[in-house]
């Protein structure tokens, strides 16, 4: 089992940035590739962005790339989601979530359905 816990969320204007962190405690000995999801009250849950547990590899969707960055620090259990140029439509519940993914290190996941863990999520609300 893993446990992940979001933080960083809160209520930033447009234009700003805010950094979520993700902390990931319990089997943390294996391998996960690390993905970022959004979403809005009834709305599904929607992809923003992936690393492979290498972190050589990265993947975003189309609507943060050039102004999100994920990154991890596995020493430190933990992944980020930079977040610049906010925009009031990003505005959502944020959840990281991790894939086992074994000795396949550079493998990442846009979808949903190959998340095993997630966290409780974190609130970012940009103002206009």
């Amino acid at each position: 089992q893993v446990q992940l816990v979001e933080s960083g969320g809160g209520l930033v204007q447009a234009g700003g940035s805010l950094r979520l962190s993700c902390a990931a405690s319990g089997r943390t000995f294996s391998s996960y590739a690390m993905g970022w999801f959004r979403q809005v009250i009834g709305k599904e849950r929607e992809f923003v962005a992936a690393i492979s547990w290498s972190g050589s590899n990265t993947t975003y969707a189309h609507s943060v790339k050039g102004r999100f960055t994920i990154s991890g620090d596995n020493a430190k259990n933990t992944v980020y989601l930079q977040m610049n140029s906010l925009k009031p439509e990003d505005t959502a519940v944020y959840y990281c979530a991790a894939a086992p993914v074994g000795f396949r290190s550079y493998l990442y996941y846009s979808d949903l359905r190959d998340y095993d863990y997630w966290g409780q999520g974190t609130q970012v609300t940009v103002s206009s």
